[in-house]
C-alpha cells in the first residue's frame, strides 16, 4: 500500500513489500522487501557495469605440451570449457549458487557462458532448489527518481538504473509487489493506470503487464509461485475482484471475488493462504478478515479478526507482516507489537516498538518480514538515543511465546 510522512524539511513514502518463494515464512532466495527513505552518504555503493563478456579461454596447462593443438575453428583442442576446471559442472554449480547476490556482476565478468548462467534464472532456480536463501531490500527515496537495492548480508548498497516512465508516474501514489526475482510497480500515467516491472536477473525495466482489472489501494502478497492482489479501488468504485500474476508467463490470471469489498486492505501469506485483512468499504471500517483457499478456489472470511487491534480515523492498512507462519501486526495507536493468535481469533501484546507509529497513524512506516526477523522502518520514539532525529532502522527475531520483543537498530537511512 502506499504511504506519506511528513517529516522537518524532507518528505518520506514507504510503500508495500512482496514475499518469497519460501511460502511458509514469507521469505526465499529472492526475497525482496519494499520500502521508502532517503539517500545518505553512509551507503557504500557498489556498480552494476558487468565488464567485458569476452571468454577468458580457461584451460589446463600441459607442461608436456610446447604448442596446444588448434582445431579447425581456431580452438585449443584441449581447452576446458567446465565452470571449474577440473569439477563437475553439477558440482560447479552448487558451488556457484551458494556465491552472494552481490557478487554476481563479478560472474558476469568471466565470460559468456557465466553471464547466461547469472542472466537466465539457471543460477537462481538452483539457489532456490537448494534452499539458499538472501533477501534483499528495495529502497526507494522521495523526491527522486532512483531506487536502491540493499543486502543486509553485505552491507552493500546498489543503485538500480533509471525508471523509464513518464514523469507523472512519479508524482502520483504508487503501489509495489514483488514476486520470484520480479519486482511490479503500479502508477498512474497519462492513458491510465499502469505497471511497470524490474528484473532482478537482467537488472531491467520493463512496461507491464497490467492488471486485468486496474487498481489502487489494494491487498498484496506473494504467495510463493504467484503474487496475488485483491480488493481496492477504481474508479472511485471499491472492489472485491482478485487477480494472481505469473512470474513465468508475465501475466495476470483472475481469480474469484472476495465476499467483501475492500479498500485499504493489507495482505499477506500464511500456512499456504492468501489472507487480506481489515480495509474500509462503503459501509465503513471493516475488522474482518478473509482468505482464500488455493485448493477449493474460494474465500472464507474471518468475522472480527482485527477487532483487538484500535483504529484510528484516516490510519494506514492494517501494518501487518508473517514470520514463520505467524501474523505480526503493529499497531498504530499505541506502538505495540502483537502476535494474532489463530485458535481464539485474538491478539496478544509482545511490547512496545522504538518507531513512532502514532506520530502519522501509521503512514510512512514500513513494517515487514525479512527472513525470520521482523523490519521495521519509521520515525524513531527515542532520537537521543540514536544521535539524530531522521528514519531508524530496527530489526527483531520475533517469538510469539514470549513477553516482550527484543529490537535492534539497524542503522539510519
Amino acid at each position: 500500500m502506499c504511504s506519506g510522512i511528513d517529516l522537518p524539511g524532507r518528505r518520506y513514502n514507504l510503500r508495500s513489500n512482496g514475499v518469497s518463494s519460501d511460502a511458509d515464512s514469507e521469505r526465499g532466495s529472492e526475497a525482496l522487501v519494499h520500502s521508502f527513505s532517503s539517500r545518505t552518504r553512509r551507503r557504500r555503493v557498489i556498480t552494476n557495469n558487468v565488464g567485458s563478456d569476452e571468454p577468458l579461454g580457461l584451460r589446463p596447462v600441459n607442461p608436456n605440451m610446447e604448442e596446444d593443438t588448434i582445431d579447425s575453428n581456431g580452438e585449443p583442442q584441449d581447452a576446458d570449457y567446465s565452470y571449474i576446471p577440473l569439477l563437475s559442472d553439477e558440482l560447479a554449480l552448487l558451488i556457484l549458487a551458494r556465491i552472494p547476490r552481490s557478487e554476481h556482476p563479478k560472474l558476469c565478468c568471466i565470460n559468456k557462458r557465466y553471464m547466461a548462467l547469472v542472466k537466465n534464472g539457471e543460477l537462481s532456480k538452483i539457489r532456490r532448489e537448494i534452499g539458499v536463501t538472501e533477501p534483499l531490500v528495495i529502497i526507494f527515496a522521495s523526491g527522486e527518481h532512483h531506487w536502491w537495492e540493499h543486502s543486509p548480508s553485505s552491507g552493500l548498497w546498489r543503485k538500480l538504473p533509471d525508471l523509464p516512465s513518464e514523469p507523472s508516474f512519479h508524482l502520483a501514489d504508487r503501489e509495489s509487489l514483488c514476486v520470484d526475482t520480479q519486482l511490479l510497480i503500479s502508477g498512474l500515467e497519462s492513458n491510465g493506470m499502469s505497471v511497470w516491472r524490474y528484473e532482478l536477473l537482467t537488472n531491467s525495466w520493463h512496461k507491464g503487464p497490467s492488471m486485468a482489472t486496474p487498481r489502487c489501494l489494494f491487498a498484496s502478497a506473494n504467495c510463493g509461485d504467484v503474487a496475488r492482489v485483491a480488493g481496492g479501488t477504481k474508479n472511485r468504485t471499491i472492489l472485491n475482484s482478485a487477480e494472481q500474476y505469473n512470474p513465468r508467463t508475465k501475466s495476470w490470471e483472475p481469480m474469484p471475488s472476495m465476499k467483501q469489498r475492500r479498500k485499504l486492505c493489507s495482505g499477506c501469506f500464511m500456512d499456504n493462504k492468501f489472507y487480506v485483512v481489515g480495509g474500509v468499504n462503503e459501509e465503513g471500517k471493516l475488522t474482518s478478515g478473509e482468505f482464500f483457499d488455493r485448493e477449493k478456489k474460494t474465500w472464507h472470511l474471518i468475522p472480527g479478526m482485527i477487532n483487538d487491534l484500535s483504529s484510528s480515523d484516516c490510519q494506514s492498512p492494517p501494518l501487518v507482516a508473517v514470520v514463520n507462519n505467524e501474523l505480526y501486526s503493529l499497531e498504530t495507536t499505541t506502538n505495540k507489537l502483537k502476535v494474532y493468535l489463530k485458535q481464539s481469533n485474538s491478539w496478544k501484546d509482545l511490547g512496545m516498538v522504538p518507531v513512532r507509529a502514532n506520530h502519522s497513524r501509521g503512514w510512512g512506516v514500513a513494517f515487514k518480514s525479512l527472513g525470520d526477523r521482523l523490519l521495521v522502518i519509521g520515525a524513531a520514539w527515542n532520537a537521543v538515543d540514536h544521535h539524530s532525529q531522521g528514519i531508524s532502522i530496527f530489526s527483531c527475531q520475533p517469538d510469539p511465546n514470549a513477553r516482550d520483543a527484543h529490537w535492534f537498530f539497524l542503522g539510519r537511512t
